[in-house]
């Protein structure tokens, strides 16, 4: 038995996702005429209370069409220092959209109210000038972790005061709402723009959904035919996504169960503290053990996939292809870890 734990992007389409692709009906969705494209765009926009949304390849390239809607070339983006946004883009901001980033502390993968607020000062003493904010939730190399409402909201009004617009990175925004037992509606209404991930966690093969107003939806369509990320019978695409929203997302709350396990082993294999303190809150588990190469060719010899997203930094992810035999088996890889 092989466990692939490296990332909820390894699924493979469900039964249901294949024949609702079969039989998609489709138009060329560049002319706006694919009728399965259309109903996912209208059902994302009425799930995040948006004016309108749009269906994008990738998660990467929903950010991008983001920043060329909100922004200019000059303008900064205030955000956190570790966002997908900024680190695992490959650049992609200041290449495509022409951004400065002024990169503040996101310690449990949240910005303080107070470190936005000073970065919106200093545009006053020739620092360059925010005109967004980019947030993310779940923050994924904190951990998964989830911004608390309260706080999400904090940043979002000082934002909107200050005439900076927000966008959320909402790759897997529907795991912070199964852990916190809210809705997609309730955590997009801080933002402008959000964009989620069809092929995290919900097990689709493809796709990415981006929603905002109407006005800043026209200027995303434009900024993805830039990109060409424009689209024909996409219709194939849009059918495994309206299954991944019937069918993937309740089921998320087992993919958390899972990954506390992976964390409890690896807590109790290295107790000096090698998680991040605050926890495994979704399906992703981040850690520091003394030897992570090691590590890593010991558990592919167990039969279980993981990798890094920092120097010393491993990860693991739980998602739909992962049972409960593949968390008990990678537990008990961990468990017989060499070294330290």
């Amino acid at each position: 038995m092989l466990v692939d734990l490296r990332s909820d992007t390894v699924t493979r389409p469900t039964p249901a996702m294949r024949r609702a692709m079969a039989d998609a009906e489709v138009g060329d969705d560049q002319y706006g005429e694919d009728p399965t494209v259309r109903l996912l765009e209208e059902t994302f926009a009425d799930i995040t209370g948006k004016e309108a949304a749009m269906l994008v390849p990738s998660g990467t390239m929903g950010n991008q069409v983001c920043l060329l809607a909100l922004t200019r070339p000059g303008d900064a983006v205030v955000v956190g220092a570790r966002q997908h946004v900024v680190l695992y883009e490959a650049g992609a901001g200041p290449a495509n959209a022409g951004v400065t980033w002024l990169a503040v502390p996101d310690e449990h993968g949240r910005l303080n109210v107070g470190d936005v607020e000073a970065a919106i000062d200093a545009a006053a003493h020739h620092q360059p000038v925010p005109s967004a904010v980019a947030l993310e939730d779940t923050h994924m190399a904190a951990g998964g972790t989830v911004w608390p409402k309260d706080r999400l909201d904090a940043v979002s009004e000082l934002a909107r005061r200050r005439g900076l617009r927000v966008h959320l990175d909402g790759a897997r925004l529907w795991h912070a709402a199964v852990a916190t037992g809210g809705t997609l509606r309730e955590r997009a209404a801080a933002a402008t723009t959000v964009t989620c991930c069809l092929s995290k966690g919900l097990a689709a093969p493809i796709g990415s959904l981006v929603a905002g107003p109407l006005d800043v939806m026209d200027a995303a369509h434009l900024a993805r035919k830039r990109l060409g990320g424009a689209m024909r019978q996409a219709g194939v695409i849009a059918a495994a996504g309206l299954v991944a929203l019937r069918d993937g997302v309740e089921r998320l709350a087992e993919d958390h169960e899972r990954a506390r396990r992976l964390g409890a082993a690896v807590a109790e294999r290295w107790p000096e503290g090698c998680l991040p303190r605050a926890g495994v809150q979704t399906n992703i588990v981040v850690f520091s053990p003394p030897d992570p190469g090691g590590l890593l060719r010991h558990l592919g010899e167990s039969g279980v996939l993981a990798g890094t997203i920092a120097p010393g930094v491993v990860r693991l992810v739980t998602h739909a292809d992962v049972d409960d035999a593949g968390v008990d088996a990678a537990c008990d890889a961990i468990a017989r870890a060499p070294g330290p």
